[in-house]
């Protein structure tokens, strides 16, 4: 595979970029304890905020309020100064009664007329509790509005409900009254939270692509349509018609669309490169452009994201794809003059974490990223339900252990740990 930097700066030479977009800080005077930008970095009250943070999803989805401030004190004693968490928990109205018995966190209940506002115990409470926790561990949070997945109720659920059989996963980005029903609920969490300086960022999507794990994209949704970046365009400036202070971000794993994107050869074939052809909808280096968007965030698993690539024997090296994608990101954030953070990575296998993940974290540092944060956080010692607790999906808590998805990584793993701490 050709290096991705050398294909960045090949790719970046034709755009141009307008005069420096205003900073945050300069459209209005941030309140005191809010975090903003200061070009390719973070401030906060006038002094210089860098950090090591992490993800948590499914914090809002513990039921004990005991077992949420324990893992944020975990987090804080580590040094975790940001933490990124959903924002969402949607559900059918058929699975109401599931939810119920088994105790699940929901905030939405979608039926055939829309959805209805869970506000209480079993709802936005907790998220409130959330938030309160992190504020007295001197934690803030990056909340999330939704998912491109099916996990916890994602845009898949608008789409279904709303637009009906037939219909493709991009209707989400295009269709007038799906876009009504997500700013809906969007203006119902930003004026939830939006005078609390414990909101890091808000965030428009996790991972939006053309396509999802349930529906597939139409025609309309190909490289250079312009599809996502309209709809982060659309809905950055409407949550900063919510709230004039918070930062904004994207969510996004961060694809590029490259004139001459990367390529690699497969089974005797060129395939060109999906994180850089496109396909996915997604223009990071255009998206990080718009002027309501604070900061740029990108994602990375070349593990999962090339399987056909990483066996043993073949040439594909994991740690140095991903080495070339956090420059190529670094790059993209220095020509457009706003801060990056790497949001998630992961490799599975613990010696994979043990040998690639201080590379990586290193090249973060060397690129002057002004956040990082790995997929995810691991917790020990939860007491819900006795320590085993089933959520939703494979995500359990199981003998005490916060769910483990392959890149969890663990307080007492300690080879990997220590990286961060």
């Amino acid at each position: 595979m050709r290096s991705v930097l050398a294909v960045s700066l090949f790719g970046l030479a034709g755009l141009t970029f307008a005069s420096p977009l205003q900073s945050h800080s300069e459209r209005s005077e941030v309140p005191s304890g809010f975090v903003t930008t200061n070009g390719t970095s973070f401030q906060l009250d006038g002094e210089p905020f860098a950090f090591v943070g992490t993800n948590s999803f499914w914090l809002p989805l513990l039921t004990s309020e005991d077992d949420v401030h324990m893992t944020l004190e975990t987090m804080a004693a580590a040094g975790v100064e940001v933490v990124r968490t959903w924002g969402f928990n949607a559900i059918n109205a058929s699975e109401l009664e599931f939810a119920t018995s088994t105790n699940l966190t929901y905030y939405q209940v979608w039926n055939s007329s829309g959805w209805t506002l869970n506000e209480g115990p079993q709802g936005l409470q907790r998220l409130d509790y959330v938030v309160s926790a992190a504020a007295m561990h001197d934690i803030r949070l990056i909340i999330t509005f939704t998912n491109n997945w099916v996990g916890y109720g994602g845009a898949d659920l608008y789409v279904n409900w709303l637009a009906g059989a037939g219909a493709t996963h991009d209707t989400f980005f295009t269709d007038p009254t799906i876009i009504s029903s997500y700013q809906q609920y969007v203006q119902t969490i930003v004026n939830r939270y939006k005078d609390s300086p414990t909101v890091f960022a808000w965030e428009l999507m996790n991972e939006a692509r053309c396509t999802s794990d349930l529906l597939a994209s139409s025609a309309a949704c190909h490289p250079g349509s312009g599809t996502l970046g309209l709809w982060y365009q659309q809905q950055s400036d409407y949550v900063r018609s919510l709230d004039p202070y918070h930062m904004i971000t994207t969510g996004g794993e961060g694809e590029f669309y490259w004139a001459q994107p990367d390529e690699y050869w497969y089974n005797g074939t060129l395939v060109s490169d999906y994180n850089f052809n496109g396909e996915a909808g997604e223009d990071f280096e255009w998206t990080l452009g718009l002027p309501n968007i604070d900061f740029g965030v990108y994602h990375m698993y070349p593990q999962t994201w090339y399987p056909e690539l990483d066996y043993p024997g073949s040439n594909f090296s994991v740690e140095e794809w991903g080495l070339d994608w956090i420059e190529a990101h670094a790059l993209t954030a220095q020509m457009v003059g706003k801060p990056i953070v790497i949001e998630e990575f992961g490799a599975t296998g613990l010696d994979n974490k043990t040998a690639i993940y201080p590379a990586w974290v290193q090249r973060t540092l060397d690129t002057n990223h002004a956040g990082i944060m790995w997929w995810q956080w691991g917790q020990l010692n939860l007491t819900e339900d006795g320590g085993n607790q089933a959520f939703k999906y494979t995500d359990a808590i199981v003998n005490g252990a916060s769910p483990n998805d392959g890149f969890t990584v663990y307080t007492n793993q300690t080879s990997v740990f220590d990286v961060f701490t």
